[in-house]
């Protein structure tokens, strides 16, 4: 396979991050901080690499393939990933390599699990480029959902394929100005949230860093405390909207400017989100009504938002979940494997998933009792082939097995059973914060072992690229000709 294509994207995105690099640079040198030394020499390495790889690879009639398509999506995100980490391990932090990868994985992937201690202190070029990483994972997922992901019929995403392609549903004429109309859509809502939050009451700094990081529903804070440091019941609810604005299908939003005004609340993708986060928020806050004599008001702020936070995958904490009783953790558990919609910045298994096999199970019930009737499965009102049901099920399939696989491995590198477990589910479902005392909502990472934080951030990789975009790879059959 002629792997330039490959190498000439992967070097022009390097370009963009080392420009993008630039902006913490210019920062940490307006405030008189060292660090901008840091980011100046990475940014230029950076750009010099991705420039050399472009340059030497470019060519006129360049052909890109299912298979580039493939290489492309894994090999950008692992490159992005070692370039991004740069900044962690040189700067005042003086991080080791592993934690550097394991952050900056944490970052792109828009995972936002930390192993950096006294965040309050840190560089703030610092936080300000974990801000950066996750918004610029969040839009690069977004694009990735919408343009690659339904090409390479990954998990059930062909789905989608006919909304994006076909003539007569088409947004735009051509995929790079639906690329382009997210972009300004996704930088118009970082803006507005970036506003909230300042209006709220938190700094310029602090409101610049959470906005990008909310909508792209990522949870890196500038504090320990996360959105807890503020102790504003206001920040709490524009948290929550960002978050859950973050989760809906960005497409949605395109077509509600184009005059489609019902696009999203009539999407039945929307509707069973938004009613199962409704459910869970009444459940959890009747149970912390009734086994801890919460307030219903001051139960439903906490519920809504931390429950909002690790669905959506965000990762943000006010208050540690972990303590409410003996059903939160079971309850956040699980719900750590929903995920959001497709189309949108949020991570795990997603809601159409779940909307495509209780269809199937659905057909399958009524075939057993009526075994000669025809029964057909809809998803948003249209049938569902049998080849989305076996991607669907293949998908889960290989989901739970990786994060079988990877609770194994942290097991075995002396992790207790609660914390390995959470930890597997934190990492493929890109949440941030797993269980327990040690990497709960009150701890981060930074005591695991290094093997534990590699497969963690491995984990993270094929969680955010939907598994198979890199299981792929290591098969025989991609390599030949």
């Amino acid at each position: 396979m002629d792997v330039r294509p490959a190498i000439f994207v992967v070097g022009l995105l390097l370009a963009t991050l080392a420009v993008v690099m630039c902006i913490p640079a210019i920062y940490d040198y307006a405030i008189g901080h060292s660090d901008w030394e840091v980011f100046a020499v990475a940014a230029g390495t950076t750009f010099f690499v991705g420039v050399t790889m472009a340059l030497t690879t470019r060519t006129n009639n360049m052909k890109v393939t299912i298979r580039h398509a493939f290489l492309i999506t894994t090999t950008s995100w692992l490159a992005l990933t070692i370039f991004a980490s740069l900044p962690f391990a040189f700067s005042d932090l003086d991080m080791s390599v592993t934690d550097a990868f394991f952050e900056a994985m944490s970052g792109i992937t828009t995972t936002g699990s930390t192993v950096i201690i006294g965040l309050d202190e840190a560089p703030p070029g610092i936080l300000l480029w974990r801000a950066l990483l996750q918004w610029l994972g969040g839009i690069g997922i977004i694009v990735m959902g919408i343009a690659v992901l339904p090409m390479l019929q990954v998990g059930g995403m062909q789905l989608f394929r006919m909304e994006s392609s076909d003539q007569s549903e088409k947004v735009m004429p051509r995929a790079a100005q639906i690329a382009t109309a997210i972009g300004v859509i996704y930088m118009t809502l970082t803006f507005i949230w970036v506003l909230f939050y300042w209006l709220a009451g938190m700094s310029g700094f602090d409101a610049f860093a959470h906005g990008m990081t909310t909508i792209a529903t990522g949870g890196f804070s500038t504090y320990d405390e996360s959105i807890a440091y503020f102790d504003s019941s206001l920040i709490e609810y524009i948290a929550t909207a960002g978050m859950l604005i973050g989760a809906l299908p960005f497409i949605l939003y395109l077509r509600m400017l184009q005059g489609q005004w019902l696009s999203v609340p009539r999407d039945s993708q929307v509707q069973w989100f938004i009613l199962f986060v409704a459910s869970l928020i009444v459940v959890a806050s009747a149970y912390l009504v009734i086994h801890t004599a919460e307030e219903p008001l001051e139960a439903l702020r906490l519920t809504s938002f931390n429950i909002v936070s690790i669905i959506t995958g965000t990762g943000y904490v006010s208050d540690d979940y972990g303590i409410w009783g003996t059903f939160s953790p079971a309850l956040f558990f699980f719900i750590m494997f929903v995920g959001g919609c497709a189309g949108s910045t949020t991570c795990g298994i997603k809601v159409f998933r779940f909307q495509v096999l209780y269809a199937a199970a659905r057909t399958q019930i009524q075939h057993l009792m009526q075994p000669h009737g025809v029964f057909i499965p809809y998803f948003n009102k249209r049938p569902v082939s049998e080849e989305v049901i076996i991607s669907v099920l293949s998908f889960f399939f290989v989901w739970f097995f990786t994060f079988a696989l990877l609770a194994l491995g942290l097991s075995m590198l002396g992790l207790d059973f609660v914390t390995a477990l959470s930890s597997a589910a934190t990492s493929v479902a890109n949440v941030g914060p797993a269980l327990g005392p040690i990497a709960g909502p009150s701890g981060n990472f930074a005591g695991f072992p290094d093997a534990a934080k590699w497969l963690m951030a491995f984990g993270m990789l094929l969680g955010r690229l939907e598994l198979f975009t890199v299981i792929v790879l290591f098969t025989r059959n991609f390599w030949r000709p």
